[in-house]
């Protein structure tokens, strides 16, 4: 067992006594259940942690991680994380962040054969296809950027094609699905404006999974309330 790795336990230590000195019922009350009104989609990094980045404590996001923010309706993890969001906890917003000096964007740039993460990162080879002529009229020293924002671009749609985000704004209005870029040069969050009901509209035709105009506001949509 090494220093830092006992340190851990001693900060964990530190943390709960600080708690407690703030609120004695801090763990009680963490303890009954949680709702949060964001589910944040982030990457793996260990330099872009969630919860920090925003500012927020425990129980005010729920949270999934993986390799350069992927939502492939294909796994089961991210799948099965938002439905749980979108149903179960109700949350308002659904978050994808990137970040910039993304190893898995950069590896999905390089030629070469990286074995079991092949399957993974062709998704963001995918997006590279999807964009290649912007992609290829841009600086090299800015194509690597760009690419990390039109993934988190497409990792949007990919939420938006889910049924349960479908049906759940139909009645709601919610989720509103948003996309971010962490820089970790500058430590802020960008938010990449992504027009949420342009994107409804524009990919309807195609990923319609509930026979609703998905643009409809609440109150002309009272009979499928």
């Amino acid at each position: 067992m090494t220093n830092s790795y006992e340190g851990i336990f001693e900060n964990n230590k530190k943390w709960v006594e600080g708690k407690l000195a703030d609120n004695p019922n801090y763990f009680h009350d963490l303890a009954k259940t949680q709702h949060p009104d964001y589910l944040y989609i982030g990457c793996s990094d260990s330099r872009a942690t969630a919860e920090e980045l925003m500012g927020v404590g425990p129980g005010e996001v729920f949270v999934h991680r993986n390799i350069a923010n992927v939502v492939n309706t294909l796994d089961m993890s991210s799948t099965a994380v938002i439905q749980y969001a979108v149903e179960h906890l109700k949350v308002k917003h659904i978050i994808v962040c990137g970040h910039y000096n993304c190893g898995g964007v950069k590896a999905a740039m390089t030629s070469q054969d990286l074995g079991l993460l092949n399957p993974w990162l062709r998704n963001i080879r995918d997006v590279y296809r999807l964009h290649q002529e912007e992609l290829d009229s841009v600086d090299a020293d800015k194509k690597y950027d760009r690419l990390v924002e039109l993934n988190v671009q497409e990792q949007c749609i990919n939420v938006i094609k889910m049924a349960c985000v479908q049906e759940r704004y139909i009645l709601d209005e919610y989720p509103i699905v948003h996309g971010w870029v962490f820089d970790l040069r500058t430590g802020k969050i960008i938010d990449l404006e992504i027009d949420f009901e342009k994107i409804l509209k524009d990919i309807q035709k195609i990923y319609n999974l509930t026979d609703s105009d998905w643009v409809m506001s609440k109150k002309n949509n009272k009979n499928l309330i």
